[in-house]
This record gives structure tokens, sequence and C-alpha cells, in this order.
């Protein structure tokens, strides 16, 4: 199928929806939408809906007081709590009569008409979907480490959208906008994924030949996560997404993701055979060099002590991704061999 019509490079307001999925935000929920609701007149005809999981800290209330200032602001409830679940919701119940879909993310700061600059590239290029770049940025130390880390090729694998600078079609990317048709036309997001739902997404979009489109003029600032048992959770959820998408799709993993998993088994592997031979022990010795160069690196390139934690982040990510990934495919090999009677 072909992507809609190309259109007139500035799109009304009021052809627009955007939706925030939000659970316990209250520290960014905001900034969030006050980035969001500034920088373009036509922002005050869009409708912008957050979709709550469930908070219990202040979100709902804080939200709720932003609805009085904005009067295009709604708050619903996501009774399925996952984000995948918001944006399918909002996309089914509030989408009649607009054109284009701008998914937002809480944790995030956004410049200035942010929304329309998503919907204008997107209509003009006539692509099925928009993407754009995240530049992470910190506020604690462990947060600046993680954050100055996760935008380099040992971060992040080399993706296009983490702090690329180049515009270009890509394979996939951090979600901005999408061509609201055809988002329900593919059936938008798989809710059985919690994580992963956007990569996984973004294969039945290729497959049916529409495009996807970074552009890297419109940049997103995302907070990581502040802890290591956040971050470590994070990574590990990616990466048993990251294995559903593979085997739903029957799709073989690329070298830059087999290069954690494969690391950390050649880890483990050098550790058990190293009574046989303290050789062995060379392998979790290069890759402990590479975390610690990668430290003193971030360390002098920010001139900061702080980034002297990006090798343990590094690992960290490194570590919980991989188990995640392992863990499902296993999981999945296990069913195969000895299915449930």
């Amino acid at each position: 199928m072909a992507p809609s019509p190309r259109t007139s490079m500035r799109v009304r307001g009021e052809e627009v929806l955007a939706v925030i999925p939000a659970l316990n935000e209250e520290k960014h929920i905001a900034s969030c939408i006050r980035s969001l609701m500034a920088g373009d007149e036509r922002l005050e005809t869009i409708e912008l809906v957050v979709a709550d999981g469930g908070s219990t800290d202040q979100t709902r209330a804080i939200v709720e007081a932003l609805c009085i200032e904005f009067p295009n602001l709604r708050l619903t409830d996501n009774p399925k709590r996952l984000q995948a679940a918001a944006v399918n919701q909002i996309a089914h119940m509030a989408g009649v009569g607009r054109r284009i879909l701008v998914r937002c993310d809480a944790h995030a700061l956004y410049p200035p008409g942010y929304i329309m600059q998503v919907a204008d590239s997107l209509s003009r290029r006539g692509v099925a979907s928009l993407v754009t770049p995240m530049d992470a940025v910190g506020e604690s130390c462990f947060q600046r480490a993680n954050a100055w880390v996760v935008d380099t090729p040992v971060g992040s694998g080399g993706s296009a959208h983490r702090g690329g600078r180049r515009s270009m079609f890509v394979e996939h990317g951090h979600h901005a906008g999408f061509d609201l048709r055809l988002f329900l036309e593919a059936g938008g997001y798989d809710e059985t994924f919690s994580h992963n739902e956007d990569a996984e997404f973004d294969v039945r979009l290729r497959r049916a030949g529409w495009h996807i489109f970074l552009d890297a003029e419109i940049r997103v600032t995302y907070r990581p996560r502040a802890g290591p048992m956040a971050l470590s959770k994070q990574y590990y959820t990616y990466g048993r997404g990251r294995a559903r998408t593979l085997l739903k799709h029957g799709e073989k993993p690329r070298l830059r993701q087999l290069i954690p998993p494969v690391t950390m088994l050649a880890c483990m592997a050098a550790f058990l055979l190293a009574p046989m031979s303290v050789w062995f022990l060379t392998v979790p010795a290069a890759y402990s060099g590479v975390l610690l160069a990668t430290s003193f690196s971030i360390a002098l390139q920010h001139r900061s002590p702080c980034g002297l934690l990006a090798g343990v982040a590094l690992a960290i990510m490194h570590a919980s991704w991989s188990l995640g990934l392992l863990g499902q495919l296993m999981k999945r090999s296990t069913a195969l061999v000895c299915p449930l009677r």
C-alpha cells in the first residue's frame, strides 16, 4: 500500500492527535506537557491526551490542574497500563477527524512547536511514520554517565535515533508521528508487547511497503533511568522485547545485537574454564578494559568525574539486555521442545 497523498507543508492543528502514555510521572509530566504546548499557535487546536495507567502518585492531579490552563488537554484512563495499549486506545477513541498521530514520552522534554514540526515533516514527506533522534541528558551523577554513554556506539550499537545527526530513511527509530489511517490499518501496536512494541510495529510497516523517515532536525531531550536497578530492569525488558520481535517475525538478530550476549557468554565460559588455564581470563579482562577505557574517555570528554560511572552503566545495559534476550529465546526453545500437554 502507498502512504496517504502529500498535502501542504503546514498541517492544521485540528488534524493532529497527540498522546502521552503515563504512569507515576509526577516528576516529569508538567514540564513535558508545557514543552509540548509551547512554540506554535496551531497547538491551541490539537488534541493532546494523557493516557494514565493507574498512577498512585500526583500525576493525575497535576494533569487535571493543567487541563484548566490548556483546554485542549485531556486525561483518560489506560486500564491495560501498557504504552502500546494507551496509544492504540487513543488512536481509536479520539482519532475521528484527525489524520496525524503523534506519540510523546512523559520522560522527555520537547523543542518549541515539536508536535507541529513532526506533523509538518510527516505530511511534507508523505511517509507512514516519522521518527526523531533522542539526546539523552541527566541530573544525578549516575544519570549523567548513563546519558553520556547511551548515545555512543558502544552504548546503542550505532542506532540512528540515538543522537544521530543525519536525516534519512531508516528501518526503525524513536516513534514520533504516524499517518493515523495507516497506523490503524496496520493494526496499531501489538498489545502483548510491554516493550519493543515500536520496533515490532516498524517490522510490519516495512513489510507492508511503507516508509519510515528519521528527521534529524527535530530532536527530543530524553531523561534516561537515574539508578542502576531501574536501568537494569529497563534493559532486561528491552532484551526480552527484542527477542519476541525476532521470534514473531522470523528475523535474524543484527551483528550489533549479537555482540553483547556473545561477549557475556564468552566471559562466563572463560571463568568456568579458568581452572584449566588462566589464559581464558583474557576474555573478561579485555571486556573490562573496554569498560574502563569508556569510563575514562567519557570522564575526560565531559570533564566530569561522573563519567567514570559510564562503564558501570554500560555493563548494566549489556548484561541486562543480554539476559532478557537469551532468557526469552531459551523460554521459546523450551516451549517448542517440551510443549505443555
